[in-house]
């Protein structure tokens, strides 16, 4: 399931962010990368750990956590710390599929990558190209969104984003371990919520929905990994 989070950030929020990371640190995005998808990367990031990264990424997964639309597609377990890139002059990122496991520097602790997640903070006039292209089962999807706002895509998926040929292009990006790691599952569980809270809004009271509220729970306790 690709889904897109509107405005995760308000525009205060994606300019202080980007006023802490014009102050960064910047350094060749290979540093993480795995051996194959090193050859094909080509940006910058902030180091992991950097105080920036630290600050801006704190502020993300604050908000993460009160978002309904975010939790209830991902059900997140844990989520990497946001790291950060940029693009400009050319840069890309080939075609790849991220690691299925990333150990959160410094500590003991593995993530599995059932989510990836990219939050945009350039405005969509301030360059050209950098589109991320996500393959999955349903064909390609070409994406490209608003200051503030969050897609999110399966880390199974092919990807790639595209050149940037004009200005530049600042996203955060991290993976989600979800409590339900299936794709499929995930997607279940995202419509009945959503088809329960829309029941709620347009019929409050009705009789169905105790029954699908508990079928939604029941199907969460069969699948979820604590």
């Amino acid at each position: 399931m690709l889904l897109t989070v509107p405005d995760l950030l308000n525009p205060d929020q994606v300019a202080k962010a980007r006023q802490v990371l014009d102050g960064a640190e910047w350094v060749d995005g290979r540093a993480t990368a795995g051996p194959q998808s090193a050859e094909s990367k080509d940006n910058c990031q902030i180091p992991e750990g950097h105080p920036a990264g630290r600050e801006v990424g704190t502020m993300i997964l604050d908000v993460l956590g009160r978002n309904p639309l975010f939790l209830a597609a991902a059900l997140p377990l844990k989520v990497f710390p946001p790291l950060f890139n940029r693009y400009s002059g050319g840069q890309s990122f080939g075609t790849h599929v991220d690691n299925a496991v990333r150990q959160v520097p410094g500590t003991p602790h593995r993530v599995r990558t059932d989510i990836s997640a990219t939050l945009f903070f350039a405005g969509l006039e301030e360059y050209d190209g950098g589109e991320l292209v996500v393959q999955d089962t349903y064909g390609t999807h070409n994406v490209k969104l608003r200051p503030g706002s969050l897609v999110l895509y399966p880390s199974t998926s092919l990807h790639h984003v595209t050149p940037v040929t004009r200005g530049t292009r600042l996203c955060s990006f991290f993976w989600i371990q979800s409590m339900v790691r299936d794709d499929g599952q995930r997607s279940l569980l995202f419509d009945l919520d959503v088809g329960i809270q829309r029941l709620n809004r347009d019929l409050p009271g009705h009789p169905s929905i105790v029954p699908f509220t508990g079928v939604y729970h029941n199907l969460l306790r069969q699948w979820a990994e604590m």
